[in-house]
């Protein structure tokens, strides 16, 4: 028995010995990351806090009605009917045009019961119908950004190609071509050199969607060496008249459009001595102009005045004529489809039509015809009068308002693409900063 006592006690001797020894060692920290939460971010939108709700978006297809669209997001018939009548004398819901979108904001509950409309009639205004406690409707318009921003270019072929190569609009090149400039030079005939810089406006809607250029605050041309000065200036507050004039104020528009369509050419002019070999070479006199431009192309008034004349007949086809006052007429053949109606005013630029090739032409284009007190005669030969000059009240104030405006304008220096410049013969250039030229 003692034997067996101390062997046990041999043993506890040495397992406390070992625990002893155990407790010496530390034990290890582990350190474990916990992720932080992130912050849902609010997404405003509408005027609602879309994180609230289950958002669906759709574009309005063909055969879809209002009700119809409600009906199959679980929305009952007499909760329809009450929506429609609150909100009739905001919005009428059967003008919902094919191809707008909308959205639903829903409920976050199993059904996903919806609880607002919103209607998209344009990129900028939309209309909320809001049946979630009491129905409420109301039409508003998204966030409106305008930037100002400037661009060079130097003429190689076309504007229209010298802006394409900066990523512009092409909006830009008509408002200079056929707002801006459009008596002053003639964009059909613009010179390899030719240079331009111009102010403008870009709009944005949400400070995200580009909706393309608002306007041009200023503008300088150089063509044929010649210099040309633009600046946009309200001759008119109560009517909001904006009208372009030059750095002496002088007025850049005429009465009359050189062109009634964009960006065309002239494929005849007027010749009261033509010959047509079809016709064995006898005269056939040609009393318009042709402009030629593919069919679809919108055909403009090149100025203001009344429709007198709005058939299809023989061959001039379908065709609009304009009386602008006592002494001028204009004429516009072979359209492939017309816009107005006779006793219809019509402004300068406003479209009347568009090319076509009814009647007799062997191409799409628009024949332009001019009268003088009732005679056909060639619109480019005329002393054409310019719109109205800026009056002597507003002369100095205009010149004080376009003064830091042409200060910025000139302080602009052109842009060039490196390889345009020419290295010197007999020596290496680097271009890293040579690339403008003032």
């Amino acid at each position: 028995m003692g034997n067996k006592y101390r062997v046990a006690a041999l043993l506890l001797v040495i397992l406390f010995s070992a625990c002893k020894e155990a407790t010496k060692t530390p034990i290890p920290i582990v350190k474990v990351d916990i992720p932080e939460i992130e912050e849902v971010k609010d997404i405003i939108e509408f005027g609602y806090n879309l994180n609230d709700f289950v958002v669906k978006r759709d574009t309005i297809k063909s055969g879809d009605s209002f009700g119809q669209i409600l009906g199959r997001n679980n929305v009952g018939y007499s909760t329809i009917h009450n929506i429609v009548e609150s909100a009739k004398n905001t919005f009428n819901i059967r003008s919902l045009q094919l191809g707008k979108p909308y959205t639903l904001l829903c409920a976050k509950d199993s059904l996903e019961t919806p609880e607002c409309f919103i209607y998209q009639p344009n990129p900028e205004d939309y209309v909320v119908i809001d049946f979630k406690d009491s129905i409420q409707a109301y039409t508003d318009k998204k966030p409106i950004n305008y930037i100002e921003k400037s661009a060079t270019g130097v003429i190689n072929s076309s504007i229209s190609v010298a802006l394409e190569e900066q990523g512009l609009s092409p909006r830009l090149a008509f408002k200079l071509a056929d707002e801006i400039y459009a008596w002053t030079i003639d964009f059909r005939r613009l010179q390899k050199g030719d240079r331009f810089k111009v102010i403008y406006t870009d709009k944005y809607i949400d400070d995200s969607i580009y909706t393309g250029v608002h306007n041009v605050k200023a503008a300088y041309f150089e063509h044929n060496s010649e210099p040309f000065y633009a600046f946009a200036f309200e001759t008119d507050a109560e009517k909001g008249i904006v009208d372009y004039f030059n750095d002496e104020a002088k007025n850049l528009r005429r009465a009359f459009l050189k062109a009634p369509v964009q960006f065309s050419r002239i494929s005849s002019r007027y010749n009261l001595k033509r010959r047509i070999a079809v016709y064995g070479y006898k005269v056939r006199p040609h009393k318009g102009t042709d402009f030629a431009a593919p069919i679809g192309t919108p055909i403009m008034a090149t100025a203001n005045g009344t429709v007198t004349k709005s058939e299809r007949r023989g061959g001039n086809g379908n065709y609009v004529k304009i009386r602008h006052n006592a002494t001028y007429e204009t004429q516009y053949l072979h359209m492939s489809k017309r816009k107005v109606k006779v006793g219809e005013y019509v402004k300068q630029g406003d479209v009347i039509g568009w090319v076509g090739m009814t009647g007799n032409t062997g191409g799409p284009h628009v024949c332009y015809r001019f009268w003088v007190n009732g005679k056909q005669v060639d619109p480019f030969k005329q002393k054409l009068p310019l719109a109205k000059s800026i009056s002597d009240s507003l002369k100095i104030e205009y010149l004080d308002f376009i003064k830091p405006i042409k200060e910025q304008l000139d302080n602009i220096p052109f842009e060039v693409k490196p390889e345009l410049i020419e290295e010197p013969k007999g020596e290496t250039v680097r271009q890293s900063n040579q690339n403008l030229i003032s």
